[in-house]
């Protein structure tokens, strides 16, 4: 009786513990697409909403941004805003892919429910710079 106890026990630990780590997943990182523009791309990116008691309830994003023409003379940057807030914009570096990870929250609520991104080319001063479509996502949480 006791052994059958015991099993049944690491049984039911098992299941909560797999359980779990499946609607962890499911709450993850998702792939963000469409993100290139002449001379810019941002590659391999993914982002997810984070919970309340996490990165300021953030958005979260990580993905290479790459000067794809390198000898065009230009820098390229990423620009993120959430819901209410201006752009907030992460610089890349000219003829090389750098890694960028970041998270970008409203400091007066709980999480965010919506955030919009897009990747650019820094074309200077007497040109407009050149932008990918800007991408909207919102949280699923209500």
């Amino acid at each position: 009786m006791r052994k059958s106890q015991s099993v049944a026990s690491a049984v039911l630990a098992a299941g909560l513990f797999f359980g779990g780590a499946g609607a962890a997943m499911a709450a993850g990182w998702q792939k963000i697409t469409g993100l290139h523009s002449t001379g810019v791309e941002l590659s391999g990116a993914k982002y997810r909403f984070n919970p309340a008691a996490r990165n300021h309830g953030g958005f979260e994003w990580q993905g290479d941004l790459v000067d794809t023409e390198a000898g065009d003379g230009h820098n390229v940057y990423v620009q993120v805003r959430v819901e209410g807030y201006g752009w907030n914009r992460f610089n890349g570096q000219q003829k090389k892919a750098v890694h960028l990870h970041k998270t970008v929250f409203d400091g007066a609520a709980q999480y965010t429910g919506q955030a919009f991104i897009r990747a650019c080319r820094d074309r200077g001063s007497l040109r407009p710079d050149n932008c990918s479509p800007t991408n909207h996502y919102t949280s699923k949480k209500k």
